[in-house]
């Protein structure tokens, strides 16, 4: 089993932790420079979130902040992010600037993606409207409503389960400015319920015309993904196409070769699958031969037997 990593960059920025109020003084840099990490401790915190960001906006030139990247509160195994966001919100008269948000910059180490605690994330885009990146990490309680942006370029959900009711929201919202969506769709074991036909507004484009990325990943229904996507209309105008981390196999990969044209494609990404070789040839002969960059791992996935039921399991890269 994979796991997540803190953000090292956003908005094309590297990320800086704002130190905590026992560190010694240090110069920070320009507001403008970075991406604007904001924590507290998960177990035992000295501090909760919004003292931290209290302490940050009293300290920094906030009017230059052009990301903000949210890591853990405290509690956030149990406690939801509506304080987070209630802080940021009530903030963002002093955030002119803000142009990328991320919530829920958690390792398994402060805990794991299936426990991170989310909340209805829309009035945080409702109320940043020149918001221009935004992402969530982990589902429980994640609720994301149908809704208009005209601003938001990328959109990343990762979670090791997303429900079906998000999954819809998003394909029901009007995103005509959106570049590159990444959605983890995970495995029923930590919530995930949606199945292919639920992608269907998302795969129609009609909503997302400058849709360039497109990433549904992490998915225990990876083949019926594939078999979908080897039809859907906003494939034509895709650069990247990633069905990485899932339970790919060859079922997919040859619904794939068998739909629409992908040679347009610059990237094909694939990585943990569970493809056989004559099918990773395949792939290569067609697509790599075409100047595609294909991502097929050196050597995929690796099933697990289950010896008390006699069968063969498949497993997405992040599930708990």
């Amino acid at each position: 089993m994979a796991h997540v990593e803190h953000l090292k960059e956003l908005y094309g920025l590297p990320v800086f932790h704002f130190p905590e109020a026992s560190a010694a003084p240090a110069d920070l840099p320009r507001p403008e420079t970075v991406a604007w990490r904001i924590a507290t401790g998960v177990y035992d915190a000295e501090e909760t979130w919004g003292e931290v960001f209290a302490r940050f906006c009293a300290t920094v030139d906030t009017t230059e902040v052009r990301a903000l990247v949210v890591g853990p509160w405290e509690e956030a195994y149990e406690s939801s992010s509506s304080k987070v966001l209630e802080a940021l919100l009530a903030a963002r008269d002093r955030l002119p600037a803000l142009r990328a948000l991320f919530l829920g910059d958690l390792t398994y180490e402060e805990a794991e993606i299936s426990w991170i605690t989310q909340a209805d994330v829309s009035p945080l885009l409702a109320g940043f409207p020149a918001l221009e990146e935004f992402g969530v990490r982990g589902s429980q309680g994640l609720r994301f409503p149908a809704l208009r942006h005209d601003a938001l370029r990328a959109l990343a959900l990762e979670s090791g389960g997303l429900p079906a009711d998000v999954v819809r929201g998003v394909g029901a919202s009007e995103l005509p400015a959106l570049e590159h969506l990444d959605l983890w769709l995970g495995t029923s074991w930590y919530g995930a319920d949606s199945e292919a036909a639920d992608l269907e507004p998302i795969l129609s484009g009609d909503r997302l015309p400058n849709l360039r990325h497109l990433a549904l990943r992490n998915s225990e229904i990876q083949d019926e993904v594939a078999a979908a996507v080897a039809s859907a209309p906003v494939v034509a105008r895709l650069e990247v196409l990633d069905l990485s981390m899932g339970t790919l196999g060859d079922e997919g990969a040859v619904a794939l070769l068998g739909g629409q044209p992908l040679t347009h494609l610059k990237k094909l990404d694939l990585h943990h699958n569970y493809l056989s070789d004559p099918v990773r040839q395949r792939l290569t002969e067609t697509l790599g031969a075409a100047g595609v960059e294909i991502d097929l791992d050196p050597d995929g996935a690796e099933e697990e037997e289950d010896e008390d039921e006699g069968t063969v399991e498949r497993y997405v890269a992040v599930g708990e």
